[in-house]
């Protein structure tokens, strides 16, 4: 009996190297384990524009940035999932969008980036609005760096971030209107420059008096409402063309670009909309390709052309918006 031991022994101890051999030898062919997510690299910081800077900077998918406070900063909307990146490396923690498109709220958030949505037009905004944009401003300050975008950063968001600080008392309206003038605002949109130069600092019970529950989507126009919208906007266009591409005498609310920038961005607006993304194939696109062109008669208004390059824009405008109706809604 004790004679078996040892050779017994022996085996145990054969297998057991076997295994160990084979076990070493299976890992040692595995490919390396992917690191895990918390050993992912964090994005770099970037450097964000001063609020001494004589011109807008274009970071990766930001573009027209420009600072009207520390921490505060006014540009073009997110672009791409790159520019969500700059927005985290920046310190961002609250994006105010003051477009009419709904923001991706998705890809801010997976960043942990709040999003505020409360629209203006190009003609300005009415008394309700600026407190709001106030006050969300100055909440979101509160939580660290803020980013105000409307889609091209020149005009909404920079008046919208110019009305803010001026009503928070962070800056005189004739500062806030200087840094209006390096975001690139018109002088065209001449509501927008009002609203600022109008704004005076708020006393901190008329700021807290404003609810303070803003969206992250307010809900855009219903799709058949912006189609009766789309038909007033090219009528109003007609009359500022009989008046010579001026406002009108008798209509003194109708800024030419304010009025072109208003069909361009219900265009686009209505061609994002997953009413339109249901239609026949192509609508949506046809209503793409109708922006651009109301946005080349904006910018074209922008750059003072003549009456006759104007009215010959426009007359394509309101062609492709009547081709369009005609293959996809009569």
């Amino acid at each position: 009996m004790l004679s078996t031991l040892p050779a017994v022994s022996g085996l145990a101890l054969s297998l057991a190297l076997i295994a160990c051999a084979t076990r070493e030898h299976a890992e040692s062919s595995q490919p390396p384990a992917a690191p895990s997510a918390a050993a992912s690299p964090a994005i770099a910081p970037i450097t964000p524009p001063s609020l001494s800077a004589p011109a807008p900077v274009t970071l990766p998918g930001l573009h027209n940035v420009v600072a009207y406070h520390d921490n505060f900063y006014s540009g073009g909307v997110p672009e791409s999932p790159a520019a969500f990146d700059t927005l985290k490396s920046l310190g961002i923690k609250t994006v105010i969008s003051v477009d009419g498109a709904v923001p991706d709220v998705q890809s801010a958030e997976s960043r942990g980036i709040r999003y505020i949505h409360l629209p203006i037009g190009y003609n300005g905004f009415d008394d309700q609005r600026r407190l709001e944009l106030a006050r969300a401003t100055r909440d979101a300050l509160n939580d660290g760096p803020v980013y105000i975008h409307c889609h091209h950063g020149k005009h909404r968001s920079a008046a919208a971030a110019a009305a803010a600080v001026t009503a928070l008392g962070y800056m005189s309206a004739d500062d806030a209107i200087a840094r209006m003038k390096v975001s690139g605002t018109a002088p065209n949109y001449t509501g927008l420059y009002t609203c600022v130069a109008s704004t005076t600092a708020l006393d901190l019970a008329t700021l807290n008096a404003v609810p303070a529950d803003f969206p992250s989507v307010s809900k855009p126009a219903d799709f058949v409402q912006a189609m009766i919208d789309l038909d007033e906007m090219l009528d109003h266009l007609t009359q500022i063309k009989n008046a010579n591409w001026k406002t009108p005498s008798d209509h003194p609310d109708l800024v030419p670009a304010a009025e072109a920038g208003r069909l361009a961005d219900t265009l686009r607006i209505l061609a994002e909309s997953n009413r339109a993304k249901r239609e026949k194939p192509g609508f949506a696109q046809a209503l793409l390709d109708d922006s651009a062109k109301a946005q080349r008669l904006e910018d074209s208004i922008l750059s003072s052309a003549d009456a006759a390059t104007l009215s010959d824009q426009l007359k394509v405008v309101a062609a492709s918006c009547k081709d369009c109706h005609a293959t996809y809604r009569d």
